[in-house]
């Protein structure tokens, strides 16, 4: 069979392009350090390399949401911190004014004193974060969570919910506290606390209530004591159990003689001692913090020892409120302060479980990315023996279509 000139042309030149796509291949790859520069290089490695780097992108979005996420626990810790400080020295000024030593300006001076304290919680309480939005408003954070109304009081207006984050794929973490928890709420293991009402006009105070069985039938629910009188000139108290509807008198403990030196009352697993002169229609209230007649609310309970303090103890009946409330106080500061540290350790277990799953999630992103070097990234040392080769391969190619178009019939005529 003959071959043509032309023939012999094509097929060097193929052979030349053949050889240069190679070279120009392997060029790509070391130049890019990767094995698979196109889809067509690899198509299955190329498929899979895209799904690797999708979960990448993922991972690494959760990895941004965990710094923001610790970001507003580590402010949220740090304002819990405040507001623990401010509580303990709220307590401290209080056993202060206790003191009977005390006159009434020494009283209005340690007033003043709490209302600096009580501006700080209220600042702590609607502190905004870098973006600023309030923090403790639940998911109402483009307003104050806590206003004071028409009668100067503090209410929450932020909702009952906690900004929550997803952290990871199986993790949505709240990442701030609503402050209703923090200011209105109470720790689980709260006691009992006694409330002498506003209206009483007679000195009765209270010390106490002491718990005494906690296996009493009737332990948790809420009672009073009410005073009147037999219509000789002694005084009696009645003793009302709430059913969750009214208040009911407890069998056996209704029109019972009060000696004003000195009386103990046990009811419901509790134990309240009162002593002094009652008159009729004062009432002690006897109840769990937090409940239905004895709501929770830090704010409310220093306007109520400011209250007390600017006022002039000059008979029985002012000191007796002043003790009373003064009593109230601390033991609801107490508490308070126990919720505030309750919350606040929350937020501490939770950065250190951001902690755990950032452990994590750096070890699946290592994997994640190895798997991709490994379908994707170019062994050089291969490459290089490639490279070489290809060259060697381009260059006989070129040295053979010189030597091929040097065989011509015409160059020996």
């Amino acid at each position: 069979m003959r071959v043509s000139t032309v023939t012999m042309y094509e097929q060097s030149t193929a052979s030349i392009n053949r050889q240069q796509n190679d070279f120009l291949k392997i060029g790509q790859q070391i130049a890019s350090g990767r094995r698979v520069v196109n889809p067509s290089d690899d198509p299955q490695a190329a498929s899979r390399a895209v799904g690797v780097d999708q979960s990448k992108a993922i991972t690494q979005q959760y990895e941004d949401a965990r710094v923001s996420a610790r970001n507003s626990l580590a402010q949220t810790e740090s304002i819990l911190n405040s507001i623990s400080d401010a509580v303990t020295s709220a307590k401290t000024l209080l056993i202060q004014a206790s003191s009977d030593t005390l006159s009434d300006v020494d009283r209005e001076s340690i007033a003043s004193e709490l209302k600096g304290v009580y501006e700080t919680m209220i600042g702590q309480a609607n502190a905004t974060d870098g973006n600023g939005r309030y923090i403790f408003g639940g998911y109402k954070d483009n307003a104050p969570p806590f206003v004071k109304s028409a009668t100067g009081s503090i209410e929450y207006n932020g909702d009952v919910n906690a900004r929550s984050q997803r952290v990871d794929s199986s993790r949505l973490m709240p990442v701030t506290e609503n402050g209703a928890t923090i200011f209105q709420g109470v720790p689980s293991g709260a006691g009992y606390i006694a409330n002498a009402d506003v209206a009483n006009q007679g000195s009765v105070t209270f010390s106490g209530p002491q718990v005494t069985s906690v296996n009493d039938p009737n332990y948790g629910e809420s009672f009073r004591v009410l005073f009147d009188d037999d219509g000789a000139g002694n005084s009696t108290y009645t003793v009302e159990q709430f059913d969750g509807a009214a208040w009911q008198p407890v069998a056996g403990l209704e029109d019972q003689a009060y000696d004003p030196a000195g009386e103990q009352i046990s009811f419901g697993g509790v134990s309240l001692t009162l002593k002094g002169a009652s008159q009729v229609g004062d009432e002690i209230l006897v109840a769990r913090p937090g409940s239905d007649q004895l709501p929770a609310d830090l704010f409310r309970t220093m306007e109520a020892a400011i209250r007390v303090l600017e006022t002039p103890a000059e008979n029985d009946t002012q000191k007796a409120a002043l003790r009373n409330t003064l009593n109230t106080s601390m033991r609801e500061l107490d508490n308070s302060l126990d919720n505030v540290l309750t919350v606040r350790a929350s937020a501490g277990a939770r950065l250190n479980e951001l902690d755990v799953i950032d452990a994590v999630g750096n070890n699946r992103m290592l994997n994640y990315e190895q798997t991709l070097s490994d379908l994707v990234d170019l062994d050089y040392a291969d490459a290089i023996s490639e490279y070489s080769l290809r060259q060697v391969g381009l260059q006989a190619a070129q040295k053979a279509f010189v030597d091929i178009k040097g065989m011509s019939l015409f160059d020996f005529m």
